[in-house]
């Protein structure tokens, strides 16, 4: 088995700027093909010396880098050491994909755990006070869980209160990388490139709802979600 060390250094010794990729098992993702420096010379040379990996040009998870990148450059600090669930569905498997680079980009520690209890309309709690000493969580929370928890407060009658602003919990940061990446592009990407991951919905009342609105509203999601922030900073 190939180590990845020895895959970023070949890269990096050959033009490649490895923050912008995604090294996971054989595959790499491209994430930024122009700042990657991917070229598909490079690529050429690449699979002359590893020969049994694969270099993936999707321009969906492309876009969903770049959405997330809006994020994750302020709420991550250098070093920071990083909960993240074990990839086992199909939104975990993309958040470790899109967070991977930043182990080169901002030198950060992934500690893979075991699949936690994340309910997208709920309020995220630390299991079992954990002796990782960990700076950050990241949470799989998307842009469409974030619009069915406001739709589902507003059909309950209850405040308004964004999952996403819930930023520190036992006194260790929240991080919702993939909250402004709308569910179906990582369904297509998933769809794509074959993986084998499941998704797993229970969206009911608010997601019927959310796609009854989308046949009205062009991004619909956005702008409840720049109108829910707009209220929230209001209040």
């Amino acid at each position: 088995m190939v180590k990845k060390q020895e895959v970023v250094r070949f890269l990096q010794k050959n033009g490649v700027e490895t923050r912008f990729v995604s090294i996971i098992d054989e595959k790499i993702y491209i994430n930024n093909l122009k700042l990657s420096r991917f070229s598909r010379k490079r690529e050429e040379i690449f699979l002359e010396h590893f020969p049994n990996f694969e270099v993936k040009r999707s321009k969906m998870f492309q876009k969903i880098c770049t959405r997330a990148s809006r994020v994750l450059k302020n709420a991550l600090k250098p070093h920071d050491k990083i909960i993240v669930a074990n990839p086992s569905n199909c939104v975990n498997r993309t958040l470790y994909a899109v967070l991977e680079p930043y182990t080169r980009k901002y030198g950060v520690e992934l500690v893979m755990v075991p699949e936690f209890n994340f309910k997208e309309r709920e309020e995220f709690k630390l299991p079992e006070k954990q002796e990782l000493n960990v700076d950050a969580v990241a949470l799989p929370l998307t842009l469409d869980g974030e619009v069915e928890h406001i739709i589902g407060t507003i059909l309950d009658g209850e405040n308004l209160d964004l999952v996403s602003l819930h930023t520190c919990s036992d006194g260790v940061k929240m991080v919702y990388p993939l909250i402004n990446v709308p569910r179906s592009w990582i369904k297509s990407w998933v769809e794509i490139e074959g993986l084998n991951c499941v998704f797993e919905e229970e969206a009911g009342l608010p997601g019927e709802v959310l796609e009854f609105l989308e046949g009205f509203i062009p991004d619909v999601r956005e702008k409840m979600m720049r109108s829910a922030l707009y209220l929230s900073q209001d209040e």
